[in-house]
């Protein structure tokens, strides 16, 4: 067994990760079982690669079962791995997109409320889609007719 094997103290100071992140990651198959050496867990450079993906795939929204397929795609099926990839970040981009889209609506609104002079919130336009009772998509349109 290589001498510059991590223990996953350090393998865990070295990701910024906890060692029960890193325990966890390997029970739900994200990382492999590592090598051990006296009943302790020890790990390569591969190790430190993977939890750098898993955190930036995690960082970028992806699903923890998205990770798994991304880093379970096996020897030979780097093309595979990254038209997955490219499925799954297309898809998470359409998420994306609507989130945003609701973040600015949001802020539309807060800034009309924010110059809002109403005398009292039964004169106030502001409110007006929201107690027509419609559907939430209606509801959601009040912020953009707000802004």
């Amino acid at each position: 067994m290589p001498e510059d094997l991590l223990t996953i103290g350090e393998l865990a100071r070295l990701t910024g990760r906890r060692a029960s992140s890193i325990r966890y990651y390997e029970d739900i198959g994200l990382l492999p079982e590592p090598l051990r050496r006296s009943g302790q867990r020890r790990y390569d450079d591969a190790a430190v690669r993977r939890l750098a993906v898993i955190d930036t795939a995690q960082r970028a929204g992806l699903a923890l079962d998205d990770i798994r397929d991304l880093l379970t795609g096996g020897p030979g099926s780097g093309a595979a791995v990254i038209e997955h990839l490219r499925t799954v970040a297309g898809r998470k981009l359409h998420e994306v997109a609507a989130i945003i889209e609701r973040a600015e609506a949001m802020q539309r609104w807060l800034a009309a409320a924010a110059r809002c002079e109403c005398p009292d919130l039964d004169a106030c336009s502001l409110f007006d889609g929201a107690a027509s009772g419609g559907t939430d998509n209606e509801r959601d349109g009040v912020f953009r007719m707000n802004g």
